[in-house]
């Protein structure tokens, strides 16, 4: 048998700038792995999910780069632990080499492999790589973690003045892998999905776009954003270049980066706001959830043309304007009082950067049931939305082709009557609770 060390490609599919891998090349007869993970997949509603293509595209990168260098990505279509069974099976494994991940499952999933290694005395390292700072490096100084993006923003600033990034050259170790011919890998197909021909976004950051985030942004007409969100979601590009560029070129972007990181340590420290409010308070709202609604909403047919734009794109292709995915996400929470665990998991359904995180701080953010969240009677009008940010109706003509004629939808609800009637039900529910 021979004598492998293992390291484990999760969400951080590059060569360079990866810490673990970096980590792992220092030793020699490293055996990249990628396991399709049947726990993840067998979830998933469609077979044409786009991100499984991206990720299965990316992966097929990495197994060519790998062959270049007289090595190959053992990949499997399995469970994490019947995968590591059958490689311990085949192999000969001094320890394992992998990335820290902070969501729940994630969580669940690596103690168990840890745990699998442990009793066989084989060590497993786990390294700190979507990042900048994790767990407890940015916290108040009693030691609890911050809820309050400001502060927080302020303190993770400061940490990172006090040193260098440093950045990880694994892609100048590459001579460490094992030499091996190529592995037989399965098909798209094998793992129940089918290809899906389409465009991801660029890579490459865009220093133009980044320089004028601020003014470009928040128009969701306008080629404004960097649309880096799919990569930095799956580590095809790395966190500590992107925010190299960002502390260069723009200030606003770079809080953007910030606003990540902090719902990432949410999540990390609160790991029941997958399931609940982060203020238990607000999970006493006497939700409506009309599913007729909720189609509608869906559907991208609730007679607010700024609305049923977003969710027509979302539909299509998979993205949504950050701008418009607040007004929908107030829209759904606020105007039709629909649980913001509804539209929660319909965006995880359908955004190709979906991140647990972020979607979640995002929706109950909007909800104002999260931290740090939009206070209950503020409500987005959708017409002074689109007056601020669409002026023109071109984002809405582009998605909306019936805008305007007689075949396009009333308001499914008045918004005025919604915007008091969504008052009155937070009011009252907060109010009985604290009586």
């Amino acid at each position: 048998m021979d004598k492998v060390t293992i390291f484990w490609f999760r969400r951080d599919l590059r060569l360079n700038d990866n810490h673990a891998l970096f980590e792992a090349l220092k030793n020699n007869n490293v055996l990249p792995v990628f396991i399709f993970d049947k726990n993840i997949l067998e979830k998933l509603e469609s077979r044409n999910d786009k991100r499984v293509s991206f990720i299965f595209n990316e992966i097929q990168n990495l197994k060519t780069s790998f062959e270049n260098q007289g090595s190959s990505l053992y990949i499997s279509y399995d469970t994490p632990i019947n995968t590591f069974k059958t490689i311990s099976s085949k192999y000969l494994v001094d320890s394992i080499y992998f990335n820290h991940d902070y969501e729940p499952y994630a969580l669940e999933r690596d103690n168990t492999i840890i745990d699998f290694f442990k009793l066989k005395q084989i060590p497993a390292y786990s390294f700190k790589d979507q990042v900048i700072f994790e767990k407890n490096e940015v916290v108040k100084s009693d030691g609890n973690p911050y809820t309050i993006f400001t502060p927080y923003m302020k303190k993770w600033k400061e940490e990172l003045n006090k040193q260098e990034i440093t950045h990880f050259k694994s892609e100048k170790l590459l001579e460490n892998l094992y030499k091996t011919k190529p592995f037989r890998s399965p098909t798209i197909q094998k793992i129940g999905f089918k290809s899906v021909d389409f465009k991801a976004p660029s890579r490459i950051f865009d220093s133009k776009k980044i320089k004028n985030y601020e003014n470009t942004r928040n128009f969701p007409a306008i080629d404004g954003t960097s649309k880096l969100s799919i990569h930095l979601r799956f580590g095809t590009i790395s966190i500590r270049d992107l925010i190299k560029t960002a502390q260069e070129l723009n200030e606003s972007f770079l809080n953007e980066l910030i606003w990540r990181e902090f719902y990432m340590m949410i999540l990390f420290h609160f790991p029941k706001v997958t399931e609940q409010s982060f203020k238990p308070l607000y999970d006493h709202i006497e939700w409506i959830n009309n599913e007729k609604h909720f189609e509608l909403w869906r559907k991208g047919q609730t007679g607010y043309p700024i609305i049923d734009a977003g969710m027509r794109e979302l539909n299509e292709t998979g993205f949504m304007h950050n701008r418009v995915r607040m007004i929908t996400a107030s829209f759904l929470t606020k105007h039709l009082l629909i649980d913001w665990r509804w539209g929660e998991a319909y965006f995880a359904q359908k955004l190709l950067d979906y991140e647990l995180s972020s979607n979640n701080g995002g929706w109950q953010w909007a909800a104002s049931s999260g931290c740090d969240a939009v206070p209950y009677f503020r409500i987005f009008s959708p017409d002074l939305q689109t007056n601020r940010f669409d002026t023109n109706f071109e984002y809405i003509r582009k998605w909306v082709s019936e805008f305007k004629s007689d075949k396009y939808p009333q308001p499914i609800v008045e918004h005025t009557f919604a915007r008091k009637r969504a008052i009155e039900t937070y009011k009252k529910t907060l109010l009985k609770i604290k009586e």
